[in-house]
């Protein structure tokens, strides 16, 4: 973000707005994360701050500060419209383009009259929003809200509750630390953002160890359905809709699964395929290790995309079929599974 726009951004920040916070549709910890962070900010300036997310979110994020003040676009649309027919000023946290919200919440962000500010880390942004923070090289857009209230000279308000949040945030973005994103840097925030207040022992335990009985059931039929195929380091999982109502899914018990995959000893490619009978789709989700672009393969063959090891996508065909497209396009990757990771 230029000199120019965070003038420009102060300005409009320096006299109390109504001002709405989005993340993406399907939101995970670092969107959440980064809305919640964003909110407590800037009621903490005085503004109105309403966050209206696309959809709900996993329970394992509900203990977040401030999380009961949520609008479901979905499910309370009165709510939200309303709320943002009234804003000044709409924040587009942890997503790249409008559509990332579902075409209902899309329609309505469309005919808004105000200003965008969008921040975050995915590649290919859309020129959608009037002030841009973009930057794929940090880990997560809770490192780079951070990063924004530096540019605004303004660190120094971050509290405890905020601080909890850009924690949770960073934290669940970057695997616990350890995905090749997180740099220096990261762990200086991060040791910022403890002496804050936020207590890294217990927002560990709130996201990672508050397992139901049926979600770790369920990992357990993921891993029975895990597929290796050795001559391209490659990794699957499948997971029907049955599957899934078996042991009682909620939203946010597949998360991480396909990391399982990408665990394996010279696996470099994972994947998940979650059937959807609700939304008639099947949701994927990517990672890699090295080199090869999950970023590319999804947006070239899955309509999707994220980073460059960690992507998602959806096809509108069978569970079957969309396997079976996966398998015949591996192959033209070859090369490049081979040639992507060393240790």
């Amino acid at each position: 973000m230029k000199k120019s726009d965070i003038s420009e951004v102060s300005a409009l920040l320096a006299t109390p707005q109504n001002i709405v916070i989005v993340p993406h549709k399907n939101p995970d910890g670092d969107a959440i994360g980064a809305c919640l962070a964003m909110y407590h900010y800037l009621n903490l300036k005085g503004h109105k701050a309403t966050v209206v997310s696309p959809n709900d979110y996993p329970n394992f994020l509900k203990w977040l500060p401030g999380s009961k003040e949520v609008y479901k676009f979905d499910m309370q649309n009165r709510q939200s419209k309303k709320a943002i027919d009234e804003a000044a000023i709409i924040f587009l946290l942890d997503f790249n383009a409008l559509h990332r919200v579902g075409s209902d919440m899309e329609n309505t962000l469309k005919d808004f009259k105000g200003d965008f500010i969008m921040i975050d880390h995915h590649q290919e942004p859309e020129a959608v929003a009037k002030f841009l923070f973009s930057d794929t090289s940090i880990c997560s857009t809770c490192q780079m809200v951070y990063h924004f209230l530096e540019m605004l000279e303004d660190e120094d308000s971050i509290n405890k509750e905020i601080a909890t949040c850009l924690y949770t945030g960073i934290m669940t973005d970057t695997g616990s630390f350890r995905f090749p994103s997180t740099t220096s840097t990261t762990h200086q925030i991060i040791a910022n953002l403890i002496d804050k207040g936020a207590d890294n022992a217990k927002i560990h335990n709130n996201v990672y160890d508050t397992n139901s009985y049926g979600r770790l059931q369920l990992l357990g039929r993921a891993l029975s359905n895990l597929v290796v195929i050795d001559q391209l380091k490659t990794a699957y999982i499948t997971l029907t809709q049955d599957e899934l109502n078996e042991f009682s899914f909620q939203k946010g018990d597949t998360e991480g699964i396909v990391n399982y995959g990408l665990s394996l000893d010279e696996i470099v490619f994972a994947a998940i395929f979650i059937e959807d009978t609700d939304q008639q789709i099947i949701k994927i989700s990517f990672r890699s290790k090295g080199s090869f672009s999950v970023n590319k393969f999804a947006r070239e063959h899955f309509n999707g995309g994220g980073h460059d090891n960690a992507a998602g996508g959806r096809t509108e065909i069978s569970l079957d079929a969309t396997v079976s497209k996966f398998l015949s396009i591996l192959p033209n990757y070859q090369h490049e599974l081979y040639n992507s990771y060393e240790k």
